[in-house]
């Protein structure tokens, strides 16, 4: 089985990295783990842990604590967490995490305000929230997918637990994230063509050539243009327990 699933996934993570893929204008995780790096201390609890990959980006004597939804986590991320539990319910003391780190997770939260309540309750005083979350970003992990929220949504359910907001910024530029959606957009209706086999295989070849196209108008725009930061694809978010 590995030697016949092997290529695709190594064919597809190249792809990625070059403007022909939709999603090429997301970048790779580099800066989150950069920010996280420079954030994260102490003992840090990541939400929505899935295969862990932020613990190989904590600063030296940073003490680990992966969580992650059993649901979801475990039959549909394949999820290896120290504990498997609701966001809205932790199964950790008050004041006993020096970090908290919830990466593109809120969206898929049943009562995300509890979550945040929950993330405050265990934060010690001074402890810190990294968080970051989509905001024009299509529906994904359906049907596990409920909510998006403004800069202004987000920083009031942030303030509402208790917690104050930081630093927050937006994720990808307005040029970047309207060239995004539009290349998700292409390829999504084009791969809903090839399941129904329907007339509009025909504009495939155009759509294969109108998307790297896209991707390099937009990073060229981003670099041009100023950001109009009613549209950007998410927000990255850093807060603390007064």
């Amino acid at each position: 089985m590995s030697t016949c699933a092997g290529p695709a996934p190594r064919v597809v993570r190249y792809l990625r990295r070059t403007p022909l893929h939709p999603q090429w204008l997301l970048g790779d995780n580099k800066g989150t783990a950069d920010w996280v790096a420079g954030s994260a201390a102490g003992r840090v609890l990541d939400i929505g842990c899935a295969d862990r990959w932020i613990e190989q980006h904590l600063p030296q004597g940073s003490e680990y604590i992966g969580l992650d939804y059993l649901a979801t986590g475990k039959h549909m991320y394949g999820s290896r967490p120290d504990l498997f539990a609701d966001a809205s319910s932790v199964p950790l003391t008050d004041d006993s995490v020096d970090t908290v780190v919830i990466l593109e997770v809120m969206e898929h939260l049943h009562r995300p305000r509890e979550a945040l309540q929950e993330i405050a309750r265990v934060l010690r005083p001074q402890g810190r929230l990294l968080l970051t979350m989509p905001f024009l970003y299509p529906v994904h992990d359906a049907p596990h997918d409920y909510q998006r929220l403004t800069i202004h949504g987000l920083a009031r359910d942030v303030e509402a637990a208790g917690l104050r907001v930081d630093v927050m910024l937006p994720a990808l530029g307005s040029a970047e994230t309207a060239g995004l959606i539009c290349c998700l957009a292409l390829g999504g209706m084009s791969l809903r063509a090839i399941q129904r086999r329907s007339p509009g295989l025909l504009l495939l070849p155009l759509v294969i050539a109108a998307i790297p196209v896209i991707n390099l108008v937009a990073w060229l725009g981003g670099r041009l243009l100023p950001s109009w930061d009613a549209i950007t694809v998410g927000y990255r978010l850093t807060a603390s327990k007064p």
